[in-house]
């Protein structure tokens, strides 16, 4: 990997709609942005209990539960994207329904550890897969969901979405 490729993407790398959560990475390398925030995530998330893991801030909002599964889900799906884009696939990506996804899964039927261990593993095959990228597939891009991103784009937007939801989880669930 070389930090001048996998550096902070260009605003015409990204749907506008993602800025907000690359906003919310302070490094500027994009592995070490991942590995930064999986040092301070890991060890937090692990540290709630089931009953926070219950929590819903208002009715009809997701569980910590379902939260921490949409995180997964989400690195999950920019993480296969980025994947295909970085090898060169051309193929136009569909978008998905974040709230679908987690209409169809039964996150709160799981334990918290589960969970989490479950999100950690996700991150490690994202930093194995984005660790192993030659220096010019941090720059390709592809479509997803309509719109042109570039790889690079998709690690810092990786990132941002885990600190988005990780503030959500102290602001609004915990209050911490």
């Amino acid at each position: 990997m070389s930090l001048a490729t996998a550096v902070r993407p260009a605003a015409d790398e990204y749907l506008d709609y993602y800025g907000k959560y690359i906003a919310l990475v302070p490094e500027a390398d994009a592995v070490q942005a991942l590995e930064c925030q999986r040092d301070l995530m890991m060890p937090f998330l692990r540290r709630l209990s089931e009953a926070e893991g219950a929590l819903r801030y208002a009715p009809g909002k997701w569980s910590v539960k379902q939260m921490l599964g949409h995180v997964t889900d989400g690195e999950r799906v920019f993480a296969y994207r980025a994947l295909r884009f970085g090898r060169g696939d051309q193929t136009p990506l569909p978008g998905f329904d974040e709230n679908e996804y987690v209409a169809g899964a039964t996150f709160d039927d799981h334990s918290m550890l589960d969970l989490v261990a479950g999100l950690a593993a996700q991150r490690e095959a994202t930093l194995a897969m984005f660790r192993g990228f030659a220096p010019e597939a941090w720059t390709r891009r592809g479509e997803a969901n309509g719109h042109q991103v570039s790889v690079r784009a998709l690690a810092f937007i990786i990132a941002g979405h885990g600190h988005h939801h990780m503030g959500i989880i102290r602001d609004r669930y915990l209050k911490r």
